[in-house]
């Protein structure tokens, strides 16, 4: 099941080491390490649901309600911290809770419920849009301009160094290891992918796929939780709109990262070079002077193509052997 995945995330390596060469050939500053290590601000939420997103698609499902999640749970903290007043960590860590809480609810009615994954998640990324939208309305802030005021030990979080290395980009290592530990070396990982690959032959082995599959929403929306923190923290102010457009740059990293979209297949090693890949896309198009409008036509196409290259190419080498067969039969 995943003697082919390192192949892949061979070739993700490939394209990294490329996509450094080329852009720092047009720009000399790409090469600058201290550029590429603050650069994990601007795909550090991106990176961190992604790799629980990667969990709900091996399943067989999809979780698109991410973006609006981090908008929600960016209200929260401003609410609780600077219009109610409470603590800003007990503030985090409620917010984080409902980002959790949200997720729940997309599993439930999705495992429980029978309910479609697209469906459930595509009306939980309206609902808490909308639910973010209404509390900052009752906060009485303007929803362009968001609550502010952080404290700075707050701010820090996103700006801060340990031993000269940025918070996300330990951040991103530190979430990285709890997917990976949970994927590869859990029986919980391995059934997700058995979930994944055969529900129904799982639920005959005695699994509980259905709490398998509540659980993966529920760890995408605590993920989310946590981009939500921490990009609250990077911008410095609270709005209901933050990661409004996450929703193609995450796909594009699960499925880059070599997850089927079909389900049972993936890994969230494939997962962080992809994030990576589109991160320093991102970077490097900007500081090679590409407008940012067309930075999103790079990441769709980047999404298409991958999606096709992974999809296409079993069918391909199955027709290919169809072809073949016949020719060593009449030998």
């Amino acid at each position: 099941m995943l003697a082919k995945i390192p192949k892949w995330n061979l070739m993700l390596g490939i394209i990294l080491i490329a996509e450094i060469i080329i852009f720092g050939l047009i720009n000399p500053r790409f090469l600058n390490i201290t550029i590429l290590l603050n650069s994990f601000n601007d795909f550090i939420g991106i990176a961190i649901i992604a790799f629980f997103v990667t969990f709900v698609v091996i399943t067989g499902g999809i979780d698109i309600s991410g973006g609006s999640i981090i908008g929600l749970t960016s209200v929260v903290i401003g609410i609780l911290s600077q219009v109610i007043g409470i603590n800003i960590w007990v503030s985090i860590i409620l917010a984080i809770l409902v980002g959790g809480l949200c997720g729940l609810l997309n599993g439930i009615l999705i495992a429980y419920g029978r309910v479609q994954a697209m469906v459930i998640t595509l009306g939980g990324m309206l609902l808490y849009s909308g639910v973010a939208i209404v509390l900052v309305g009752f906060s009485g802030v303007s929803t362009y301009e968001g609550i502010s005021g952080f404290p700075q030990a707050f701010t820090n979080l996103a700006y801060g160094k340990l031993l000269g290395i940025p918070h996300s980009v330990l951040l991103f290592f530190i979430m990285f290891a709890i997917a990976f530990v949970l994927l590869y070396w859990t029986r919980y990982g391995r059934y997700i992918y058995l979930t994944g690959i055969n529900q129904h032959a799982a639920e005959y082995a005695g699994i509980h796929t259905r709490k398998i599959i509540a659980s993966t929403y529920v760890l995408s929306g605590l993920s989310a939780g946590v981009a939500g923190v921490m990009l609250t923290s990077y911008l410095g102010s609270a709005r209901a709109d933050f990661g409004a457009e996450y929703l193609m740059p995450i796909l594009t990293v699960v499925v880059l990262g070599g997850t089927l979209i079909t389900g049972g297949k993936g890994g969230v090693v494939g997962t962080a070079l992809a994030s990576i890949i589109v991160g320093f896309l991102q970077i490097g198009l900007q500081m090679g002077g590409v407008s940012t409008q067309y930075i999103g036509l790079a990441t769709g196409l980047l999404l298409i193509i991958s999606a096709a290259f992974l999809g296409i190419s079993a069918d391909f080498k199955s027709n290919i052997k169809r072809i073949v067969s016949p020719q060593k039969n009449s030998v």
